[in-house]
């Protein structure tokens, strides 16, 4: 059994699903994270002032996988 775990942008997350499923992952779980890679966030301007949005809504996938698995899903 090995854990795996992925960080993807939300707007991926009906995709990267239907793919694991097809690919026989029965169960996982889903985590609301904030951060920054390459993106590295962006200013917003709110009642006149300025605010460096740096940290961007992510979500987390973590499945436990069986052993034979974890190439297909990690491909």
């Amino acid at each position: 059994m090995t854990k795996v775990e992925a960080i993807i942008q939300p707007s991926k997350l009906e995709e990267v699903k239907e793919s694991l499923l097809q690919a026989g992952v029965d169960g996982m779980t889903i985590w609301e994270v904030r951060g920054h890679g390459r993106q590295k966030g962006h200013t917003e301007t709110y009642r006149g002032r300025e605010y460096v949005i740096d940290l961007l809504p992510k979500l987390k996938i973590e499945m436990v996988l069986p052993d034979e698995l974890v190439d297909t899903v990690v491909q």
